[in-house]
């Protein structure tokens, strides 16, 4: 009856790992590959619903220039929810 009980935890941790951490550390894997990949000239969409160009890259904030009024503004590098530049990234062959 013991090994029973046993096994049923270990089904329901694998569920947990499977169904709420995996895709939780896939998504942020994804949102640290997206601020890394910032360059300068990108324009971006902030979390606040803000559109901008990146006119400047530091460690952990980056400075935008607003689309509308070319006003610059300094945001947090956590706060940018998409880069809207497409970037050609695949290999020459």
């Amino acid at each position: 009856m013991n090994w029973v009980m046993i096994v049923y935890i270990i089904v329901i941790g694998a569920l947990f790992y499977f169904m709420l951490i995996r895709p939780q550390k896939k998504k942020q894997k994804a949102e640290e590959k997206l601020r890394n990949s910032l360059q300068i000239g990108d324009e971006i969409l902030t979390i606040g619903g803000f559109y901008g160009k990146v006119v400047s890259l530091k460690e952990d904030s980056i400075v935008i220039e607003s689309v509308l009024d070319h006003s610059k503004q300094k945001i947090a590098k956590w706060a940018i929810q998409q880069n809207l530049t497409v970037h050609d990234d695949t290999p020459a062959k």
